[in-house]
C-alpha cells in the first residue's frame, strides 16, 4: 500500500477541490453507499432518503447524498463496465483515505459500506427471472484486479485453478479472479429472500457474454461448460458485468462491498424480461431500508 504524497498526474484534483471524475468532494462522501450502473436508477434510490443534501452529475456519474432513518447514505451511478468500477472505487477509497491537501494517505484508514444494485442474466433454469441474486463470489473475467499486487492475497485461487481446468480457459483472455463478498454486509442485506450465488462479470454485454449477433465467438461452448461447473456444490448462477471488480477492489483497499442482482433474463430457457422495473423497484427499497437499519 502506498504510503507516499501522490503526484498530481497520478490522482488529479478538479480545481473546485473535488475528485476528477466523479466530481465529489471529502466531504460529500457517506459511509454507506448504494451504487447502481444506470445513472437515473440514482434518483429511484435517492427517493426513499429522508433528507438529500446535493445532486451532483458528471458523464455517467451521477451522485445523491443524504439520510435514511438518520443515517449518512448516498446514491452513486457508476455506469456499464468494470473500467468504470475501477474508477469509482479509486475515487471513493481517495475520498475517504488521502488528505487532499497535503496529497498523503491519512494514518487513520476510513471503511466504506458499498451495495452494488445491478441487473443480471441467469445461468441456471432455477434462477427463475425477478430472483434477487447475491454475487457471494464473483468471478472476473475482467482482469481488472490482475493488474493490482495484491491480487492473489484477496482472491480464491483454488477456485480460480479448478475453474479454469473445468472450462479448458482460452489463454488468449483475461485470467479470472474470483473474489468472495463482504459477509458481514451479505448478512446484513440477506434475510433469506434472497439467493447467494456465484456471480461472473463479463468485460462486454455481446460476445464476452456468448451472445452471438453477428461475428462468430471464439468459445461458442464456454457457457455450456460454465453451466456445469460446481464448486463445494454449487453452480454458477448468473452474468453481469462490475461485481468482480466492485468487490475486489474493495477488498484490497478495505472496504466492504456486495452486489445484489434482480434476473431479467435467463440464458438457458432464452426469455427475457425488458419491463423489471417494478422488481427493481422492490429491490432497492429493501437494501435502502437493510443497509441503514
Amino acid at each position: 500500500m502506498n504510503t507516499k504524497a501522490i503526484p498530481d498526474s497520478e490522482l488529479i484534483i478538479n480545481p473546485d477541490g473535488s475528485i476528477f471524475h466523479l466530481h465529489l468532494r471529502p466531504e460529500h462522501l457517506k459511509d454507506n453507499i448504494v451504487v447502481c450502473g444506470d445513472p437515473a436508477r440514482v434518483d429511484m434510490i435517492a427517493s426513499h432518503f429522508d433528507t438529500k443534501e446535493y445532486d451532483i452529475q458528471s458523464r455517467e456519474f451521477h451522485a445523491i447524498g443524504g439520510t435514511f432513518n438518520g443515517k449518512p447514505i448516498m446514491a452513486l451511478s457508476h455506469g456499464i463496465g468494470p473500467d468504470n468500477i475501477d474508477i469509482v472505487l479509486t475515487e471513493l477509497d481517495a475520498l475517504a483515505n488521502i488528505d487532499f491537501a497535503t496529497r498523503m494517505p491519512k494514518a487513520e484508514h476510513r471503511t466504506l459500506n458499498i451495495v452494488r444494485i445491478g441487473t443480471s442474466g441467469g445461468m441456471q433454469a432455477n434462477v427463475p427471472i425477478g430472483t434477487a441474486v447475491i454475487a457471494d463470489k464473483a468471478i472476473g473475467f475482467d482482469g481488472v484486479l490482475n493488474y493490482y499486487a495484491m491480487r492473489n492475497a484477496v482472491c480464491d485461487l483454488e477456485f480460480e485453478k479448478a475453474f479454469c481446468k473445468h472450462v479448458s480457459w482460452n489463454e488468449l483472455l483475461a485470467k479470472p479472479y474470483v473474489v468472495e463478498a463482504n459477509q458481514e454486509l451479505v448478512n446484513k442485506i440477506d434475510r433469506g429472500d434472497m439467493v447467494r450465488g456465484y456471480t461472473i462479470s463479463a468485460v462486454g454485454f455481446y460476445g464476452p457474454q456468448g451472445r452471438q449477433v453477428r461475428l462468430e465467438l471464439a468459445e461458442p461452448e464456454l457457457n455450456a461448460r460454465i453451466q456445469t461447473f460446481e464448486w463445494e456444490g454449487r453452480k454458477i448462477t448468473n452474468y453481469e458485468m462490475e461485481s468482480s471488480a466492485l468487490q475486489g477492489l474493495s477488498k484490497c483497499l478495505g472496504h466492504r462491498a456486495m452486489t445484489v442482482c434482480s434476473i431479467i433474463a435467463n440464458r438457458v430457457v432464452t426469455q427475457a424480461n425488458p419491463n423489471y422495473k417494478t422488481a427493481m423497484a422492490d429491490l432497492i427499497k429493501t437494501v435502502v431500508e437493510r443497509l441503514c437499519e
